[in-house]
């Protein structure tokens, strides 16, 4: 009995030739494992070049779920026309309510994205490539960001009788300052420079030997320089 015959009186086995004509368990499994391989080196990248305040080790996963999802998601597209269009009609109707907050992410989001569609057009080796010349860039321009001074929000409550003190030592320690709030009560006051400046413990040691100041708190910013 041919083939024909087989699929012809067993639904089952004509179920399954039909579902894997042009899609192995094989060719998905592969594409599975590289995806999760090259999702695994930018979630890498992401949490060594990271320097925001609050690194977040979801968007890490996320950016290796989104390499393994667009993978099977791509393979399908190309061996099947009618899904394609259908699959363009309905990805044109979502909307993502997730608020990305640095560019940066997106850039990353996309790079996730970019692999997964070379990996389900089977262009393994290509995506190995890719995925690490830019993994090396990432780095090397971490490498040369580290040169730059960092942003911090510096926090003073003082006697008002200590500004100018405090003034002076920060002109004389810190070459970028801007004040961004003063608040003057019956208690003190409290003020708030932006800085740049690569060693914060000695800033807040200099703040604390003033006399009239009570503390001195640091604040890494979102935006750093260079960033």
């Amino acid at each position: 009995m041919n083939t024909a015959n087989m699929t012809a009186t067993n639904p089952m086995a004509a179920f399954f030739a039909e579902q894997f004509a042009n899609l192995t368990p094989m060719q998905v499994g592969l594409a599975l494992v590289f995806g999760l391989l090259v999702g695994a080196i930018i979630a890498f990248t992401y949490k060594r070049c990271y320097r925001g305040v609050l690194y977040s080790p979801n968007f890490a996963v996320t950016l290796i779920l989104m390499t393994l999802i667009t993978t099977p998601v791509v393979m399908c597209i190309g061996s099947n026309i009618a899904l394609s269009m259908g699959m363009v009609g309905a990805l044109s109707i979502v909307r993502f309510r997730t608020a990305v907050k640095d560019p940066l992410d997106t850039a990353y989001m996309f790079w996730a994205l970019t692999m997964g569609i070379l990996l389900g057009a089977q262009q393994y080796i290509i995506a190995l490539v890719v995925v690490a010349a830019i993994a090396v860039i990432l780095f090397g321009m971490n490498l040369l960001r580290f040169t730059s001074p960092n942003g911090y929000l510096l926090v003073l409550h003082y006697d008002e009788d200590a500004e100018y003190d405090i003034n002076q030592q920060l002109r004389r320690s810190v070459k970028y300052r801007r004040l961004r709030s003063k608040t003057v009560t019956r208690s003190g006051a409290e003020m708030t420079y932006e800085v740049r400046l690569d060693n914060k413990q000695d800033l807040v040691a200099l703040m604390l030997g003033i006399d009239g100041v009570h503390d001195a708190t640091l604040v890494a910013c979102q935006t750093e320089a260079g960033a």
